[in-house]
C-alpha cells in the first residue's frame, strides 16, 4: 500500500505561482508513473502532467504546457508541480496519483492522494 499526500495549494492572484508537492509514504517502484490531475467544479477530471519514474520522461496537457513543470526528488519520495503564470481557469482541486505503467501507457491507477485546493483570483 502506498499513501500519497498533496500539499502546497492555496489562494493566489492571477499571474502568481504555486508549487504543489505529492509525498509518497514509501519509494515507488520503477514501473510506476506519478500523475497530477485537477478537477474544477462542474468539469471532468483532467490529467495535466505526469512523470515516469524509470526514465523521468514527462507529459503535459496543452492547457498547462509552458507554465507548469513536474519534477521529482527521489530522496524525499516527492513529486512536485511548479505552477507559474496562474490564471482563474486553473482554479480546481489538484490531486496526484500513482499509476502502474508509464505516462504514455497506463495499465491501472492504483493510489490517489486526497487533493489540495488551488484558487486563483482575478
Amino acid at each position: 500500500q502506498v499513501q500519497l499526500v498533496e500539499s502546497g495549494g492555496g489562494l493566489v492572484q492571477a499571474g502568481g505561482s504555486l508549487r504543489l508537492s505529492c509525498t509518497l509514504s514509501r519509494p515507488t517502484f520503477s514501473n510506476y508513473a506519478i500523475g497530477w490531475f485537477r478537477q474544477a467544479p462542474g468539469k471532468e477530471r483532467e490529467r495535466i502532467s505526469c512523470i515516469t519514474i524509470s526514465d523521468n520522461s514527462t507529459t503535459y496537457a496543452d492547457s498547462v504546457k509552458g507554465r507548469f513543470t513536474i519534477s521529482k526528488d527521489n530522496a524525499k519520495h516527492t513529486v512536485y508541480l511548479q505552477m507559474n503564470s496562474l490564471n482563474p481557469e486553473d482554479t480546481a482541486v489538484y490531486s496526484c496519483a500513482a499509476m502502474w505503467g508509464t505516462c504514455n501507457a497506463v495499465y491501472s491507477t492504483d493510489y490517489w492522494g486526497q487533493g489540495t485546493q488551488v484558487t486563483v483570483s482575478s
